[in-house]
């Protein structure tokens, strides 16, 4: 599983950034050099996850790997965070005084496009996600439940793919996120914790086994050598 590369800003963020078509091709470079091969690949329909997986497929290409052809698949698609803040926050806001206020300051934040707000987790982020996690708030879009549901189908699918083979799947770090709390049973919280610390383009790696899951590794990036690689968002 490997996370997208880093996205654009937030009124943009569906898109690579230039250092995220970077990281995407040293990973690419990696793998080929690591002599990992795919069976099959999937990606969601999101731009920056298929971007994503262009650019590894084509570095890997480059350096002599035979790639199968991307498979979109929209069960990998991140949540909505924009549909989550337009449903959340003004009720927040009423609820909490001091969300207002801190989502006041944020709303400013980002009319500025080299505010650090805009490649940061912010706390007002925190709270509205954390607020349709629990489910407090009815959304017209997608529930937590709903989201959690649809990434996890998958799962049978993948689970037909014989031992010895190698699938990837490009998709970003909530959906991932799930999968290993699939694998250890974790609640919503402790996923949205593991997806808050996710790197961009990072690698995690699974056993998919008669629709059990097994994790071997999180958030691997052997591929980012230089701190300036390594972002979150």
């Amino acid at each position: 599983m490997i996370r997208h590369g880093q996205a654009g800003l937030r009124h943009d963020y569906d898109t690579l950034s230039d250092l995220g078509r970077r990281q995407a091709r040293l990973l690419g470079e990696y793998l080929a050099a690591q002599q990992v091969r795919f069976t099959a690949v999937y990606s969601g329909a999101l731009k920056r996850q298929s971007e994503t997986a262009r650019e590894v497929l084509r570095a890997m290409a480059a350096a002599g790997a035979a790639v199968p052809e991307v498979q979109i698949d929209d069960h990998w698609n991140e949540f909505d965070l924009d549909a989550v803040y337009h449903a959340i926050a003004p009720r927040l806001a009423a609820d909490d005084p001091e969300f207002q206020v801190e989502h006041e300051k944020l709303r400013h934040m980002l009319e500025e496009q080299n505010s650090p707000a805009h490649r940061n987790w912010t706390r007002c982020d925190t709270l509205v996600v954390r607020a349709w996690v629990e489910g407090r708030y009815e959304v017209p879009g997608e529930s937590w439940e709903a989201f959690r549901k649809r990434v996890s189908t998958p799962l049978q699918g993948l689970s037909r793919i014989p031992p010895a083979e190698t699938a990837a799947v490009f998709s970003s770090a909530t959906p991932i996120a799930v999968w290993i709390g699939m694998a250890l049973g974790l609640n919503g919280r402790h996923v949205m914790r593991l997806a808050g610390v996710t790197y961009n383009a990072a690698l995690t790696t699974m056993r998919t086994r008669e629709e059990d899951l097994a994790l071997f590794s999180f958030n691997g990036t052997p591929h980012l050598t230089e701190p300036h690689l390594r972002t979150f968002r």
